[in-house]
């Protein structure tokens, strides 16, 4: 599969084309964050918090592809995990709700 961008007549066509590429883009950014990131203070700081609070349950939980392609980019860009820049996403989630709650 070329990685080259090529040159697009619309802009239908230019998205089709990062559709087809999406699992390379995330599979070779994966392969560059594992070389050179998670040595920030972000990924310190995940994995310190991590270390704290001691091992957590296994669940298995279905997400769409995108939303996991998109996970895996942004946690790769922390420097982090994207299983736990997930469990990060959910916690402020949910405290957000609890602040919610008790306002309402």
């Amino acid at each position: 599969m070329a990685t080259k961008q090529p040159p697009f007549k619309t802009e239908n066509q230019e998205a089709e084309w990062w559709k087809k590429i999406q699992n390379l883009v995330a599979d070779r950014f994966e392969q560059a964050a594992a070389a050179k990131l998670g040595k920030g203070t972000v990924a310190q700081a995940a994995r310190e918090r991590a270390a704290q609070s001691g091992a957590a349950p296994t669940i298995t939980i279905r997400l769409a592809e995108s939303d996991l392609t998109r996970a895996k980019i942004f946690a790769a860009e922390k420097g982090l995990r994207y299983q736990t820049y997930l469990n990060m996403l959910l916690h402020q989630a949910l405290n957000s709700e609890e602040k919610g709650a008790r306002r309402g």
